[in-house]
C-alpha cells in the first residue's frame, strides 16, 4: 500500500484576494495547496492510474449572454462507473456497494487536515482530529479533478455535513486559482456513489454564476436568492465565518433531505452578491450555490448532458461531437429547466425556506 501524504494547513493558508484574468496576462499565482494537487494528479496520469488519458479538452463558448462553456468529452461518457442503483433521497450508505475506502490505495493524492487553532480541541499531534481524503476521479471531467471524502472510514451516506461542506470552502480558498471549483451532488441528482465526497476540478473560465446577481432573503444567515436561471440559493463568505457559512448551508440542505428534495451545490470565487451582476475582476470571497431541483431515479440520461453540478454553474461536458458542436442557449436552457423545480415549486420552497431561517434566529 502506497503512504497517503498529509496536508496540513490554517487559515493563514487562505488565499483571499484573487484576481480573474480578462486578456493577455500572466498567468495566476499558484498556492501550496495547488502545487500539491496538480504535482500529485499530474503523476497519477502519467502513470496510467485513471480509466482515459484526458489530454487538451476541446472547449467552445455557446453564443448567447449564458456564455455557456462547452467542452467535448467523449471518454467519460463511454468509460466512467455504472452508477449505483439509487431509490431514495435518503438512502442509507450500504459497505456491499462500491465506496471510496474500497479504491485502489495508488488513487488517494494525500490526506487533508486543518491545524488547530486557539478555540478548537487539538488531538496530541496539534490537528484538529478530522482529515479529508483527496482522491483521483478516475474518469476526469477537466484537469485535476479529484474528489474530497470526508472522514471516509465513518461511511456516510451522501448526504452533506457542516465539515464536508467547510472543507469544501477551505480548499477553494487554498487555491490561488480563480478556476478551481468544489461541487456536490445528492443523491437523486445524478450522485453515482453513495458515499459522502465533493468534487473538486479546475476550469479556467469564467462562468456566469461568479457575478450573477441576487436578492438577500435573510440577513444574519447571508442567505440570497439568485435572480438569474437557473434559479437557486446563494451564500457568500470571504473567509472570516466559515464555521457559521457551513452551519447555514448545511441548516438549509438538511431541510432539503427531509423534504426528498434533490438539490445541487456548487462553490467557486465569486463577487460580492451586491455587485449588482458586474463582473468585477477581484474575487474575494466564495458563492455556494444551492440548486434544488426534481429527483432523477432511474431516469434515462440526456443524450447530449446530464444535469448535475457543473451544469448549472454552467459548464457542460457533452458526451458527443454532434450535439457539442450544433447545440443553442437556448436548448440548453430547455435542458436543464426540465429538471429544475417550477416556479411555484420554487416560490412555495423559498418562503419555507427564509420563515426557517428566520425561525431558528428567535
Amino acid at each position: 500500500m502506497e503512504d497517503c501524504p498529509v496536508f496540513i494547513y490554517t487559515n493563514t493558508d487562505f488565499v483571499t484576494h484573487v484576481c480573474r484574468s480578462y486578456g493577455n496576462v500572466d498567468a495566476p499565482t499558484v498556492s501550496r495547496f495547488d502545487m500539491t494537487l496538480r504535482c500529485s494528479w499530474t503523476d497519477k496520469m502519467n502513470r496510467g492510474l485513471f480509466r482515459y488519458h484526458l489530454g487538451d479538452i476541446e472547449t467552445r463558448i455557446v453564443p448567447g449572454p449564458y456564455r455557456y462553456v462547452a467542452q467535448l468529452n467523449i471518454l467519460r461518457g463511454k468509460e466512467r462507473r455504472k452508477p449505483q442503483e439509487i431509490m431514495s433521497v435518503q438512502q442509507s450508505f450500504d459497505a456491499r456497494q462500491f465506496n471510496f475506502n474500497k479504491i485502489n490505495p495508488s488513487e488517494f493524492m494525500f490526506e487533508l487536515v486543518k491545524q488547530a487553532v486557539p478555540g478548537e480541541r487539538p488531538t496530541e499531534n496539534g490537528l484538529t482530529g478530522q482529515s479529508c481524503r483527496v482522491v483521483i476521479n478516475v474518469s476526469p471531467l477537466e484537469f485535476g479533478h479529484c474528489l474530497l471524502v470526508p472522514e471516509p472510514a465513518r461511511c456516510l451516506p451522501q448526504v452533506l455535513t457542516p465539515f464536508a461542506i467547510q472543507t469544501g470552502i477551505e480548499t477553494v480558498f487554498l487555491s490561488a486559482n480563480p478556476g478551481f471549483r468544489v461541487g456536490f451532488n445528492s443523491l437523486g441528482a445524478f450522485a453515482s456513489v453513495n458515499h459522502l465526497h465533493l468534487h473538486g476540478y479546475y476550469l479556467d473560465r469564467e462562468l456566469g454564476i461568479e457575478y450573477a446577481s441576487a436578492e438577500l432573503l435573510v440577513p444574519d444567515k447571508k442567505l440570497h436568492c439568485t435572480t438569474e436561471f437557473p434559479a437557486g440559493f446563494l451564500f457568500y463568505t470571504e473567509g472570516q465565518d466559515l464555521g457559521e457559512t457551513a452551519s447555514a448551508v448545511c441548516q438549509l440542505t438538511d431541510f432539503l433531505i427531509r423534504e426528498n428534495i434533490a438539490h445541487n451545490l456548487f462553490m467557486t470565487r465569486g463577487c460580492a452578491p451586491d455587485s449588482d451582476g458586474k463582473p468585477f475582476p477581484t474575487r474575494h470571497g466564495v458563492r455556494i450555490m444551492v440548486w434544488p431541483r426534481k429527483s432523477c431515479f432511474g431516469a434515462k440520461e440526456e443524450t447530449a448532458f446530464n444535469v448535475a453540478l457543473c451544469e448549472l454553474a454552467g459548464h457542460l461536458p457533452f458526451k458527443n461531437r454532434e450535439d457539442f458542436e450544433r447545440i443553442k442557449e437556448e436548448e440548453v436552457k430547455s435542458i436543464v429547466q426540465k429538471y429544475l423545480l417550477c416556479y411555484e415549486e420554487f416560490d412555495w420552497l423559498q418562503k419555507r425556506i427564509k420563515t426557517l431561517f428566520l425561525e431558528s434566529k428567535a
